[in-house]
């Protein structure tokens, strides 16, 4: 530590990657066998910034990670492409782990106003903690990846196309209603409070139903299901937990990048856009789904809506059941 005892950047860096940096671009690409091209390539896409010809930026871990790739490459079932597209997976997806992880450590253990032997008694503590973090880390990602691959299988049970480029599934978006007036009257702690607590909300009730949250925009969630009754009992269970308009359609969706895009997406947009607070629609193709099968939702029809870009469409309001 300096003279003030306040970690520096050297310490956190030491602390956290174990090893002092030893090698230059060159180096490390030399050493691990990857041409310094595609080398350079993986460090952009797991989103670290551009190091010139002579820094010594590279620790010994850089090199045996570089070598994990070469043997990716010499089993011949992935290309350089795909091994890109898995590097900037997991620098996008690790980069918001680590600063929420980073977030939620520094609110947990420091003061308002941290002096320096605060911030040393935090990097103390993650001392302590980082090994148990990191074995955490590698099972829920196993976990995961399983559940994935669950998935996967199970929607290829659902789709005639092989390769999933296009799987039916019921797609839902959950809006927090007033949430930029909202925003006006709370301080930025409160804001962020806001905020956490409506995703927490979220994500604990589409796990619970066992679909999967796709991703959070602040204000709005996105999550898919397999089926129409597990996104139906969604919805339902999240505008009784907060003040929320949501919209659920069902059919064909193009899964890329961890995320989903098609048509049936954008038209689960458009119905939250319509909803009133407090309301759950959806489309004529989740209407029918759920028609299909009794599950103890209640549809109710309403008068048609034109949709952006997408024509007029046929809205249904979701309730429960009171039979």
């Amino acid at each position: 530590m300096n003279s003030q005892g306040r970690p520096t950047a050297e310490e956190v860096e030491r602390l956290l990657l174990g090893r002092p940096p030893r090698h230059t671009r060159a180096g490390v690409a030399e050493l691990s066998g990857v041409p310094q091209e595609l080398a350079a390539r993986i460090w952009r896409a797991l989103g670290f910034a551009q190091r010139a010809d002579d820094a010594v930026a590279f620790t010994d871990a850089d090199v045996e990670a570089l070598r994990r790739v070469r043997h990716l490459l010499d089993t011949g079932l992935l290309d350089e492409e795909t091994v890109v597209r898995m590097a900037r997976a997991l620098g996008q997806t690790t980069a918001r782990l680590a600063q929420w992880q980073a977030e939620i450590m520094t609110s947990a253990m420091l003061p308002p106003e941290p002096g320096d032997d605060d911030l040393a008694r935090m990097l103390d503590a993650t001392r302590g903690l980082l090994p148990d973090f990191e074995r955490v880390l590698v099972h829920v990602w196993r976990a995961q990846l399983a559940a994935a691959g669950t998935r996967l299988l199970a929607l290829a049970d659902l789709s005639d196309e092989p390769l999933l480029t296009r799987v039916p599934m019921a797609v839902g978006f959950a809006d927090l209603v007033s949430f930029t007036s909202r925003s006006r009257e709370l301080t930025e702690r409160e804001l962020a409070a806001l905020v956490e607590g409506f995703e927490s909300r979220a994500s604990d009730v589409v796990a619970s139903h066992g679909a999967r949250l796709v991703k959070t925009l602040g204000d709005e969630v996105l999550f898919t299901a397999p089926g129409a009754a597990q996104a139906a009992a969604i919805a339902l269970d999240l505008v009784e937990a907060d003040e929320l308009r949501i919209g659920l359609a069902y059919g064909p969706v193009v899964p890329m990048m961890g995320d989903v895009f098609g048509t049936t997406v954008n038209l689960a947009a458009r119905l939250t856009a319509i909803a009133r607070p407090g309301a759950v629609l959806v489309d004529a193709a989740l209407a029918a789904e759920l028609d299909a099968e009794p599950h103890g939702f209640a549809l109710h029809r309403i008068r048609k809506r034109p949709a952006r870009g997408l024509g007029v469409v046929q809205p249904f309001v979701l309730r429960r059941s009171t039979l």
